[in-house]
C-alpha cells in the first residue's frame, strides 16, 4: 500500500543511503512521518553549502505534507562535544571560538544559531517543529552510554570512553568502508590506546588540571558528550526510537552518520535504526568544497550585500537534483534571481486576473492538469527538482493556459517552490512603477543612486541608502523591470 498526493495518486520514491538505491516511501506510523536533520555546530557562520542540507529537508517536508502526511520535522543545535578532529582529537569548536574571541559559549552559540537561524527564514525554509540543543540532553546522552556499556559495546582509556566497532558487524555496511584499511573510515589515529582507528568517542573526559567552559559529571568523570551520541539521542527522544527519514550533507556518511548507525543500533537493538538516509551532495567552488577551514565563508548576507533576492538561491538549489553536485558562482545565483522575478510576475499576473482564487485540483482544463500531474510525478521520483522546475517554466509562458488555470498551477506548485506568490506584490501595483519619478523624486533619485553603488560595487553605499529608503518609510523591491520601491 502506497502513500499518495492527493493531485496524482503517484507513490512517493526517495533514494536511500543505506540501500543505496531508491525505494517506495512508506511511513512507520501510517499517516505519520518524523524527519530529522543534523543541524549546524554554531561555532561561527553558516555558509551556502551548510543551507544547502536545510533547503533538502525543507522539499521533502513539503511533498510529504502535501501527500497528506502529518509531517514532524527536527533539526538540532550542536552547542558542544564537535571537535576540530574527526579523530576525536583537538579542541571542541565552540570552545575553540570562546578562546580565540573572548567571548561567551552563550554569546557565540547565541549568535550563531540566530544567523542560522534567521537565513533558513530568508530562504523560505518552513520553521522547525523542534530544534533541540545538545547541551539541553546531557542526561539522555549520559544514559545511552550506560545502556551501550552495559551491554558489552564501550571500553574506557584515559581520555574518555568508546565504542569498540568490533562488537557492531554491520559497522562497514553503511558506507561502504574496508576497516582494514584505515584510512578508509577518513581518520587518523591519534588516540594511541584505542583498539582500533574507526572506534569513536561516546564521552570525552576533562585532562586532569584542566578546567573546561562546558563539562558535566558523569559515572566516568567530568567531562562532555562525542559529537556522534549527541544526534542518537536527540532525534530518538523527539521523534522515538524508530525513525522515518534522517537527512544531512554527503560528508556526514562515513563518520558522522556510520556512528549514528552502530551506537543507536547497538542501544534500541533495532536494525533498521532509520528507514530512509537522504543525503545532499556539495555546493562546490571551482571543484573545491566549500568550507570554513578553507576560508570560503559565502552566506546569505554574501547574496544580500550584491542585491541578490535570497530566495533566488533556493531558485538556483532547486535547479539541480540534491545528489548532485552543485556548482556555485554570483553570476548563476544572479540569473536565478532574474528567472525567480519573471516568474513572481507571471504568478501575480495571473493571481490578480482572477482575484487570488484558487481553482481546486481536477477543476481546471485538460492542459493543466496534465502539467499538474508532470509536476508531481517529478516530485515524487526522488525530489526531482530540475524536471519540475522545467513544468514551472512551461506554466509560466504557456499560451493555451487561462489566468485560472496558470493560477490554479503556480499557486498548488508554491506549496513546494516556497516562493511566496500568494503575497508576492504585484508587479505595477500600489505605488510601484515606471510613473515613480513623478510622484516621488526624492525617492527615485535615492533609488537610482543605489542602483549605481550596487553596479560600482560599492556596497556600502548601496546599504546606506536602502537603509535611509527604509528610515523614509520605502521597501526596495526586485522587478523583472529593474528594481523599485513600496510603502513598508
Amino acid at each position: 500500500m502506497g502513500h499518495y498526493l492527493g493531485v496524482t495518486s503517484l507513490p512517493i520514491h526517495l533514494y536511500d543511503t543505506r540501500r543505496r538505491s531508491v525505494v517506495a516511501f512508506e511511513p512507520i506510523h501510517p499517516g505519520k512521518v518524523g524527519i530529522y536533520t543534523c543541524g549546524p555546530t554554531v561555532y561561527g557562520p553558516q555558509h551556502l553549502g551548510n543551507m544547502r542540507s536545510q533547503l533538502l529537508p525543507d522539499v521533502l517536508r513539503r511533498v510529504l505534507g502535501a501527500s497528506g502526511l502529518d509531517v514532524r520535522y527536527v533539526t538540532n543545535i550542536t552547542d558542544v562535544g564537535h571537535l576540530v578532529s574527526d579523530a576525536d582529537d583537538g579542541d571542541d569548536k565552540v570552545e575553540a571560538a570562546a578562546a580565540r574571541t573572548g567571548e561567551s559559549v552563550e554569546q557565540i552559540t547565541r549568535r550563531w544559531t540566530d544567523q542560522w537561524a534567521t537565513d533558513r527564514r530568508r530562504l523560505g525554509c518552513l520553521e522547525p517543529d523542534s530544534v533541540p540543543k545538545a547541551t539541553e540532553h546531557i542526561a539522555g546522552q549520559i544514559e545511552m552510554v550506560q545502556v551501550l556499556e552495559a551491554k558489552g559495546h564501550t571500553y574506557q582509556i584515559g581520555d574518555g570512553v568508546y565504542f569498540d566497532v568490533s562488537t557492531f558487524p554491520r559497522y562497514a555496511e553503511f558506507a561502504g568502508l574496508t576497516l582494514d584499511d584505515h584510512e578508509a573510515t577518513g581518520r587518523i589515529d591519534n588516540i594511541v590506546d584505542k583498539r582500533h582507528p574507526a572506534d569513536f568517542a561516546l564521552w570525552k573526559l576533562t585532562p586532569p588540571g584542566v578546567s573546561r567552559l562546558q563539562e558535566w559529571d558523569s559515572p566516568w568523570g567530568r567531562g562532555f558528550p562525542g559529537w556522534h551520541i549527541e544526534c542518537s539521542v536527540m532525534a530518538s527522544e523527539e521523534l522515538g526510537r524508530h525513525i522515518d527519514v534522517h537527512t544531512g550533507g554527503v560528508d556526514h556518511v562515513r563518520v558522522h552518520h556510520t556512528n549514528e548507525v552502530a551506537q543507536s543500533e547497538c542501544a534500541f537493538e533495532l536494525h533498521p535504526w532509520v528507514n530512509i538516509w537522504m543525503h545532499n551532495e556539495f555546493l562546490d567552488l571551482g571543484g573545491e568544497k566549500m568550507s570554513k577551514s578553507r576560508g570560503h565563508i559565502l552566506t546569505v548576507d554574501s547574496l544580500v550585500e550584491r542585491g541578490i533576492d535570497p530566495l533566488a538561491f533556493r531558485y538556483f538549489f532547486l535547479q539541480t537534483h540534491y545528489r548532485q553536485q552543485q556548482a556555485f558562482g554570483f553570476d548563476l545565483v544572479e540569473a536565478s534571481g532574474t528567472g525567480l522575478r519573471r516568474l513572481t510576475q507571471h504568478a501575480t499576473n495571473a493571481r490578480d486576473e482572477v482575484g487570488g482564487d484558487l481553482l481546486a485540483p481536477g477543476s481546471a482544463g485538460q492542459r493543466a492538469e496534465e502539467l499538474r500531474k508532470q509536476f508531481w510525478s517529478a516530485l515524487v521520483d526522488d525530489l526531482n527538482t530540475p524536471k519540475a522546475m522545467a513544468v514551472v517554466s512551461t506554466v509560466a509562458r504557456d499560451g493555451e493556459l487561462s489566468h485560472a488555470d496558470r493560477w490554479s498551477l503556480l499557486g498548488d506548485f508554491d506549496r513546494i517552490l516556497g516562493f511566496g506568490f500568494a503575497d508576492a506584490a504585484s508587479v505595477g501595483s500600489g505605488e510601484l512603477g515606471a510613473d515613480l519619478g513623478a510622484k516621488e523624486p526624492e525617492v527615485a533619485k535615492l533609488l537610482a543612486a543605489r542602483q549605481a553603488a550596487r553596479l560600482a560595487k560599492d556596497f556600502a553605499t548601496a546599504d546606506r541608502i536602502r537603509d535611509e529608503l527604509a528610515a523614509k518609510g520605502w521597501e526596495i523591491v526586485d522587478t523583472p523591470q529593474g528594481p523599485t520601491v513600496r510603502r513598508s
